[in-house]
């Protein structure tokens, strides 16, 4: 499940050419910072994620718009077919040039000079490219880029590699003193440390448009994230909309018809990150978050008692009625078919059983079944009935770390996701995990809707999954982590701004060596990065005092 990782080897020869290059993406810092200066600038220049291996001399070609083209290297298994990669030349020629250049297939192409690059040669070396399939948690991400006269070459064995390689690719691009676009001749080498580096966000607690989920995916692929987690109901609201129980969304959702997810709508989420080498993960939380479930499924939660009456309100799901696990069985069966991912999130955390003992059909079963009064076994009796439900679909799945706690029996490539706790806590969790042979993605230090003043990328960045006690065998079962954003207080208007570019700050964590930890450097690198999402109208947060040579222009 884990692709092998070798250590950092960054060699860079960088000439005062290059740093001159940079000028105009430099970061003016007024007032007081302990960390960043402006003479501190990177020898990395703009990269972000920093890759594994870099060597940049001070030789530099020209790039213009009208002589540059991105094509497919003769020896590549993918050709003109591959929708793919021909969306992603596209896409990473106009961040290049502007969305108004003048593309080298609508006029005369000129020749370029002797001092210009001509074109970026892609070549999938692999004869089967994988450009129609859906990545998964083995896809193989690397890449070699290599730039020099009379072209650049991109090879990679598989199409994610190469998205990757040309988002590298256009992050070395940059404009000299007089605006042309300008390179240096470059040679990376380049893979991702850990398989599964992920953002999730919540479409429950405020339902976000399927445009701003869409610009998310965006900003995901500009950091070399490859999972998108998509939280998308709750106890506030269900606005996925079920081909086999509409009135889930119909009850459920805060507006029937315009705060749900539709099929097409669901459809276009997966392909659109499917085209940027993105997985989407939903997540169905069960038995606790519900609330919004039971509106449009009768009899699926437990109802709940004041004293010897019916109190009127609900509690988790019902675990003790057989038509909880037949609603279960079709509900799931759906969710595989219309999510391609190998697998689901059944979350599973902060069960409330004060409803479940307040119920006297809950306490018979209680009896009857030999679990006394620990409702840690009811729930557990519960997921092991959904994850059963699950794996009979074929899917394997990702729950939150109570289950894991509460010791239920689980399949050996579980993957259990670490969300609690303070450092010393969730490092004991990990260690807890791991050696007991389960698969783990850690979030603790990211839970990105937590705000602070001040520059709280810093301990995000600094934060590192494998630092635990244990072996260098449970440190390979860390497969990587995720960068969440719940949605409490987090809509469309404030959700891009929130997460970026803190959450590059994990990208790179879970991205490049371990050993890649220089704080300063890493300032400058994502100022300019920032700098770079913002050129690319994503409204990137600032680090600090500072400006962009083209600032955010609003809606």
């Amino acid at each position: 499940m884990r692709t092998t990782r070798r250590p950092l080897a960054v060699l860079v020869l960088v000439s005062i050419a290059v740093c001159q290059g940079l000028q105009h993406n430099d970061i003016h810092v007024h007032g007081e910072d302990v960390d960043a200066r402006v003479d501190e600038r990177s020898q990395y220049g703009a990269l972000w994620p920093l890759p594994q291996k870099v060597r940049v001399s001070g030789v530099s070609f020209k790039l213009t718009s009208t002589s540059f083209r991105v094509v497919d290297a003769k020896e590549s298994s993918a050709g003109s077919g591959c929708s793919l990669l021909q969306n992603a030349y596209r896409r990473y020629y106009e961040y290049i040039f502007g969305s108004f250049a003048r593309k080298p297939g609508h006029s005369k192409r000129k020749d370029a000079g002797p001092f210009e690059l001509a074109e970026l040669q892609v070549w999938i070396t692999s004869p089967d490219c994988e450009c129609d399939s859906y990545p998964s948690v083995t896809s193989d991400e690397s890449y070699e880029l290599s730039v020099n006269q009379p072209y650049a070459v991109l090879k990679a064995p598989k199409v994610w590699g190469a998205l990757h390689g040309l988002e590298t690719f256009s992050q070395l691009v940059y404009e000299d003193e007089y605006g042309a676009k300008t390179i240096n001749s470059t040679s990376i080498s380049d893979f991702p440390r850990f398989a599964h580096r992920g953002v999730l966000l919540d479409s429950s607690r405020h339902f976000l448009p399927t445009k701003v989920i869409l610009a998310n995916l965006e900003a995901m692929a500009m950091n070399k994230f490859n999972v998108f987690h998509w939280h998308i109901v709750d106890d506030q609201s269900f606005p996925y909309l079920s081909r086999t129980f509409p009135q889930l969304s119909q009850q459920g959702a805060y507006h029937p018809y315009t705060h749900v997810y539709t099929p097409a709508d669901v459809k276009m989420v997966i392909e659109f990150a499917r085209l940027r080498g993105i997985r989407v993960i939903p997540e169905f939380d069960t038995p606790g978050h519900t609330q919004s479930w039971g509106k449009g499924q009768k009899d699926l939660l437990t109802p709940c008692y004041s004293g010897s009456s019916l109190s009127g309100t609900f509690g988790p799901v019902n675990p003790i009625v057989n038509t909880t696990y037949t609603f279960m069985s079709q509900f799931f069966k759906e969710i595989s078919t219309v999510f391609p991912d190998a697998y689901v999130h059944l979350g599973g955390d902060e069960v409330d059983f004060n409803c479940w003992n307040s119920n006297p059909d809950i306490r018979k079963f209680m009896d009857q079944q030999g679990f006394g009064r620990d409702y840690g076994k009811l729930e557990s009796f519960y997921i092991q009935r959904i994850l059963d439900i699950v794996t009979s679909t074929k899917k394997g799945y990702t729950v939150w770390q109570e289950v894991f706690d509460n010791g239920v029996k689980l399949k050996p490539d579980t993957v259990i996701h670490v969300w609690k706790g303070n450092q010393q806590q969730y490092q004991a969790e990990m260690a807890n995990v791991t050696s007991a042979g389960y698969q783990t993605l850690l979030s603790t230090p990211w839970y990105l809707n937590r705000i602070s003043y001040g520059q709280d990328w810093r301990g995000i960045y600094k934060a590192d999954p494998q630092d635990f006690k244990g072996t260098d065998e449970q440190k390979k079962l860390v497969i990587g982590g995720e960068a969440c954003l719940w949605g409490e207080y987090v809509d469309a208007t404030n959700l891009t701004p929130r997460l970026w570019p803190r959450a590059s700050a994990v990208a790179e964590r879970l991205w490049s060596a371990k050993e890649v930890t220089d704080i300063t450097d890493a300032y400058s690198r994502l100022s300019m990065h920032r700098c770079r999402m913002v050129d690319r109208r994503i409204p990137a947060e600032p680090l600090f005092s500072s400006y962009c040579p083209r600032e955010y222009k609003g809606i």
